[in-house]
C-alpha cells in the first residue's frame, strides 16, 4: 500500500476526492460529475500482491491457450504447439516458475492502410503468456480507468465512443448553445512510450515481484523505448500510460466532456478561448510529463463543421462516415467481389465481408453513401464449395 499526500492532481484512483461527511457537514452522498476545488487530501493507492500463482497455474495457461488459438486453430504455429499441447504447456509453466522464460523472436510485417505501420506479432507461446498475464492484471487496471476511455476494453469500442461523443455534443449544445472541440492525437504513440515512466505507473497497482519481473521481460523485449504494435499486453500498457492524461483532464482541468480512444481524444469547450487554453495545458502535460509529442494535425474545430473521430464525422443530430475510412472500406469490398467473380474465394467469404461492411455503417446516417457504393459492386462468380 502506498500513502500519497498532496493535491488531487496526482490522483490515479477513481474514488471520490471530496472530503468525507465528517469534514463536510453540508455534503451528503457520493458526488456526481467533475470535482472543482483543489482539495488537499491524503489517500491510499491500493496495490496488489499474491498474483503470480494465478498467472502460472496450469488451468490458467490452458485457458490462455484456448483464447490465443480462437479462430486460429489451423495456423501453422498453433498446430505445431497443439500437437504436444500438455508437454508444451508444462514446459512453458516451468520456464515461468524458474524465471527462465524469454520471449521468442516475433514475426514482423508492415501494413500500409491507413498509413504505414510496423506490426510485431508475438510467437504463439508468447501470446499464451500474454493472455494468462492480462487475465489476472487487466481487471486491476480497469478499476482505475475512467469511464470515457474506449479502446481495447470489454463493452467499449469505436461505436460506443462515437455514440458517447454525440451524447456529449448534445449536452454541450444544450448547455452552451455553441461550442468548440479540441481534437488531439499523439505522434507515433506506441513506439514513443518511455519504459521507465510506464513501469512506475504499473507499480502503482502491481506489487507482486514475480509479476513485475514478467512485465519487465515483456516490455524490455521491444527495445529501450516503445511498445510493439500487435501484442495484447501492448494494448493494456498503452491504455494505462494515457490513463494519467485522462485523470489530468477530467480532474485537474475539470473537463467533463472529454473522451479518448487510444491516442486520439476529444475535449469540448464553450468557446474558442477556453479550447485554446485547454490545448496549451494538455500539450504541455503530454510533452513535459508523459514525454510524448503531439501530432501537428491536432487542432480545434467548431461544432457545426463536425468532429472527425474513429472514422466518422459527428454532429449532435447525425453522424456521417468520414470519407477516407469509407473509401477504404469500399475498396476492400470491391476487392472481395473481384476475387469472388474470378473464382478465387467462396461466396460465403465475400458475403461475410459485405455483412461486416453493412453492419459497421448501419447505425449511422449513411444510407445514400452505402447505396451509391453497392450500385458499383456486383457478385457474378459461381458458388465455390
Amino acid at each position: 500500500m502506498y500513502l500519497v499526500q498532496g493535491s488531487y492532481t496526482g490522483a490515479f484512483d477513481k474514488k471520490s476526492l471530496i472530503p468525507s461527511n465528517k469534514e463536510n457537514k453540508h455534503f451528503s452522498g457520493r458526488p456526481v460529475g467533475i470535482l472543482r476545488p483543489p482539495y488537499q487530501i491524503s489517500f491510499i493507492m491500493k496495490t496488489y500482491t499474491n498474483l503470480w500463482a494465478r498467472v502460472i497455474d496450469f488451468e490458467s495457461l490452458f485457458t490462455a491457450y484456448r483464447r490465443a488459438s480462437k479462430c486460429k486453430r489451423y495456423n501453422r504455429d498453433v498446430l505445431i504447439f497443439s500437437e504436444n499441447l500438455e508437454e508444451n504447456l508444462i514446459q512453458l509453466q516451468n520456464e515461468l516458475v524458474w524465471k527462465l522464460y524469454q520471449p521468442s523472436p516475433p514475426r514482423e510485417f508492415y501494413v500500409t492502410i491507413p498509413k504505414k505501420r510496423l506490426i510485431t506479432a508475438p510467437a504463439f507461446r508468447d501470446r499464451i503468456v500474454h493472455h494468462a498475464l492480462c487475465a489476472v492484471i487487466e481487471p486491476l487496471f480497469e478499476r482505475r480507468f475512467i469511464y470515457d476511455s474506449y479502446a481495447c476494453r470489454y463493452g467499449k469500442g469505436n461505436h460506443a465512443a462515437v455514440a458517447r461523443l454525440q451524447y456529449f455534443e448534445r449536452l454541450a449544445l444544450n448547455k452552451w448553445g455553441s461550442y468548440y472541440a479540441y481534437k488531439g492525437d499523439i505522434k507515433g504513440y506506441f513506439p514513443s512510450i518511455p519504459h521507465d515512466i510506464l513501469k512506475q505507473l504499473i507499480q502503482h497497482t502491481i506489487a507482486d515481484k514475480d509479476v513485475l519481473w514478467l512485465l519487465d521481460i515483456i516490455i524490455d523485449s521491444s527495445g529501450v523505448k516503445g511498445l510493439p504494435i500487435g501484442a495484447l499486453t501492448s494494448q493494456l500498457m498503452a491504455n494505462l500510460y494515457l490513463d494519467k492524461l485522462d485523470h489530468f483532464v477530467k480532474e485537474t482541468l475539470g473537463c467533463k466532456f472529454y473522451l479518448r480512444y487510444m491516442d486520439d481524444f476529444v475535449v469540448l469547450a464553450p468557446d474558442k478561448m477556453e479550447a485554446r487554453n485547454i490545448e496549451k495545458r494538455i500539450t504541455h502535460y503530454i510533452e513535459n510529463v508523459l514525454l510524448l509529442e503531439m501530432n501537428p494535425k491536432s487542432g480545434m474545430v467548431k461544432w457545426c463543421n463536425g468532429i472527425h473521430f474513429c472514422g466518422f464525422r459527428v454532429w449532435p443530430i447525425y453522424i456521417l462516415p468520414a470519407k477516407p475510412a469509407f473509401k477504404r472500406a469500399v475498396r476492400r469490398l470491391k476487392k472481395m467481389a473481384r476475387l469472388h467473380n474470378e473464382g478465387k474465394i467462396p461466396l460465403e467469404r465475400a458475403r461475410s465481408s459485405l455483412m461486416a461492411f453493412l453492419g459497421h455503417y448501419k447505425h449511422y446516417n449513411a444510407t445514400r453513401s452505402i447505396e451509391s457504393a453497392l450500385d458499383k459492386i456486383t457478385f457474378t462468380g459461381r458458388r465455390i464449395t
